[in-house]
């Protein structure tokens, strides 16, 4: 394959591939040493006193080339691409084998079939009035009713017929849902530049652009809470030696879960989401991955 070639998935079409949707961009900061042994050797971490920015994009596609499907990106960190930065994927995970498909092969992402269960249960809290105190206390007090709409997504990898729960994402959403006279932010366009490859699927270093085009607003952070027991971590880095299959898998699911447990800083709501995704480009070849299988 040639230099910004790139071959589509069936049912994909030709690039740029188009994703419509809503989505939740969350950013953490997450220790520079969780992440840099699976950062490849040619990119330079971006980091400041021991973290560098990751975080994940929670997506839920209406309309794509893979019909409606759920995503999970953990973003591990952001990495040097002069003069300005990339994002470096841990791990994909979408309940969608042909998403899941082309993001391997095309794209070179470590994309993993996932689970989404999701479950909504309202959250009621009450506002009293000015004059509620002294009004209650004889009796005759009024209270305003709000609530919220609170959404648990459990994500679970599902590989074969074994599965491993990677995390429960909280999202707190007003309740009713948004109307004509809501504020949904103002409406932006960007782009989120991002590296790929070194993967047992597409050994290639890869570089490409996702640009959004959507209406944004800053939300509460979603609460994450992940698995338990979970497994250790082993520190190694990509000289190291004497790790079997399964203990590449789960630390590169255990660097995903550390991730996402790190500490919130910002959280995006992204709505009327329309995500162009260009065909990547091979920045450098190589024979072997130096990284973790997806």
């Amino acid at each position: 394959m040639g230099l910004g070639e790139t071959k589509s998935s069936p049912g994909y079409g030709n690039p740029p591939w188009i994703f419509k949707g809503s989505a939740l961009y969350q950013l953490h900061l997450v220790k520079a040493e969780t992440v840099r042994a699976f950062i490849p050797k040619e990119l330079r971490l971006v980091e400041a006193f021991g973290y560098t920015l990751g975080g994940f994009f929670l997506a839920n596609y209406d309309d794509s080339p893979a019909g409606v499907f759920d995503e999970l990106v953990v973003i591990a960190g952001i990495v040097w691409n002069p003069p300005t930065s990339c994002a470096w994927a841990a791990r994909v995970l979408v309940n969608s084998e042909e998403a899941c498909h082309h993001g391997r092969k095309e794209v070179g992402l470590p994309s993993q079939v996932a689970r989404f269960s999701k479950r909504i249960t309202p959250v009621p809290r009450q506002t009293k009035d000015k004059f509620g105190g002294f009004l209650n206390m004889i009796g005759v007090g009024t209270t305003i009713c709000h609530s919220k709409d609170c959404m648990d997504v459990q994500v679970t990898e599902v590989v074969g017929p074994a599965s491993s729960d990677i995390c429960n994402i909280k999202l707190l959403t007003d309740v009713p849902t948004p109307k004509f006279n809501k504020w949904m932010g103002p409406s932006i366009t960007m782009s989120l530049p991002s590296f790929s490859g070194q993967t047992e699927y597409n050994p290639n270093l890869l570089k490409y652009s996702c640009r959004l085009a959507c209406r944004v607003r800053a939300v509460r952070p979603a609460k994450v809470s992940g698995p338990s027991p979970l497994k250790k971590e082993r520190n190694h880095d990509s000289e190291s030696r004497g790790f079997t299959a399964e203990e590449v898998v789960d630390n590169a699911r255990n660097l995903s879960i550390s991730v996402m447990l790190s500490k919130p800083i910002l959280a995006l709501e992204f709505n009327f989401l329309e995500m162009q995704v260009e065909a990547p480009i091979i920045l450098s070849n190589n024979t072997t991955s130096s990284l973790p299988a997806a």
